[in-house]
């Protein structure tokens, strides 16, 4: 056996004594530690168990391509590649939010609560999601989150769930309109994110669009001087993600009850009844009870639950919509279920508290938060801010709120740390406002400033 084979016969490279030390004058890179004794480190092994080996391989291997390019210490590899590795097994990396936007699209809108990322864990195994378990037969689809949400909305008959808001609607339409016509404003006909547009999403499902009205005004008289007998049903849709002021008029739910065809409203953002400080947000309890026959909308935005369509309204309707073919492409996992129940049932949500902090409280972490930083030597400040709902939920309505202010710089140094962090840029300056981040992720905000300054 030669010097090289006995060498690896005990796990270190040539080169290295029998502890994998170094010999004198040996050279750095044959001093790093195979990939393989690296992959039964304990720590790494562990991280392998539950990260997956080819994750966890190809974090060695960059840690050994540092060590031997003399950026990392031969004996320090194993914690190079531990440091490498990403919390989870997914390429979604978690992030705080401080833009200020509480439903921040691209950043997944509303945070979930405790309880409902503590049901989704629960429901992540087997889960009794169609079973009965006194009576061992087959039951309801997420019979326990179906009922939460009446709970929630006495004024519906009954409810249901698909995958998104948009599904929620073309559920509405093919089941109610396919070869008929829809009647719609001409103001509401709105394009909901990402080039998708509600005409085209609506006539997708083989129906046809009757527009009435102008875009800045539609009378309950419009929608009646064309309801017909092939109308399906008059759609109401809330602009959630625009506002058009001045010489403007809308027909209420209210006035086209009385047209002989069901009224449905698309709410968009998911609040189930009035709130104080969204005065002009529609809410779904109130349009029921103002005769509309189905609302729509999204879980994920103001409700402040997972992405997910409601569906509210008379009994036989929804009924109707639950039993159609479409719905079983739409349905929804039981993880989703789970957190939707959570969310209905468990105490305020992250959006309800960012929503009603208190500015006297968001000034006085901004003021501590600020000191502590500049007592670091970093350019941190405490500022006055604006924050906004964001997400297709109330717009035009601005929150007071207080931020940081750091040089600009820091916005992409923040964007790339360990706990990345996405701030706003304003005058010059990168705001991390605190309004959208939680009191108890402070000291991680604080942290990762304080990365970003020292490299």
């Amino acid at each position: 056996m030669g010097p090289r084979d006995a060498a690896q016969e005990k796990g270190v490279e040539p080169g290295q004594g029998p502890s994998g030390t170094a010999r004198p004058g040996s050279d750095v890179r044959r001093r790093v530690p195979r990939t393989d004794v690296l992959l039964r480190e304990p720590r790494l092994a562990e991280a392998a168990r539950l990260l997956g080996a080819p994750v966890v391989k190809a974090a060695v291997r960059e840690a050994q391509e540092r060590a031997r390019a003399g950026r990392v210490a031969p004996q320090d590899v194993a914690g190079a590649a531990l440091a490498l590795l990403p919390d989870t097994a997914c390429g979604l990396r978690p992030v705080i939010n401080a833009t200020g936007v509480l439903l921040h699209t691209n950043l997944g809108r509303a945070p979930l609560s405790d309880a409902a990322r503590r049901a989704v864990a629960g429901a992540a195994g087997p889960t009794d999601v169609e079973l009965d378990l006194d009576t061992g037969v087959r039951a309801r689809r997420g019979r326990t989150a179906l009922r939460a949400l009446a709970d929630r909305v006495p004024a519906a008959g009954a409810v249901h769930v698909v995958n998104n808001g948009a599904a929620a609607l073309v559920l509405a339409a093919t089941a109610l309109a396919a070869g008929r016509e829809i009647v719609v404003s001409r103001g509401e006909m709105v394009e909901i994110g990402d080039g998708f547009r509600l005409p085209d999403l609506l006539v997708s499902t083989g129906a046809r669009l009757r527009e009435v009205g102008t875009t800045n005004r539609t009378t309950a008289a419009d929608y009646a001087a064309v309801v017909g007998p092939d109308t399906a049903f008059v759609l109401k849709v809330h602009p959630s993600n625009f506002r058009i002021t001045g010489f403007t008029r809308a027909a209420e739910v209210r006035e086209l009850t009385g047209l002989g065809v069901p009224v449905v409203v698309d709410i968009g953002s998911g609040l189930l009844g009035p709130h104080p400080l969204l005065p002009d947000e529609p809410d779904a309890t109130t349009q029921l009870r103002a005769g509309a026959a189905l609302v729509t909308a999204s879980g994920d935005k103001l409700l402040g639950g997972p992405q997910c369509g409601l569906l509210l309204g008379e009994e036989n309707l929804v009924r109707a919509l639950a039993r159609h073919p479409l719905a079983r492409a739409l349905r929804v996992d039981k993880l989703t279920l789970a957190a939707l129940e959570a969310t209905l049932t468990g105490p305020p949500t992250p959006t309800a508290a960012a929503l009603t902090a208190d500015p006297t409280v968001l000034c006085e972490r901004a003021d501590r938060l600020a000191a502590s930083l500049a007592a670091d030597g970093i350019d941190a400040r405490a500022v006055d801010s604006a924050a906004t709902v964001g997400g297709g939920g109330a717009p035009g309505v601005t929150l007071p709120s207080a931020a940081l202010s750091l040089p600009e710089p820091f916005a992409a140094l923040l964007r790339a740390g360990r706990v990345p962090v996405v701030g706003r840029l304003e005058a010059g300056r990168c705001l991390l406002d605190l309004r959208s981040v939680p009191p108890e992720d402070d000291v991680r905000l604080a942290g990762a400033v304080r990365a970003a300054a020292h490299g």
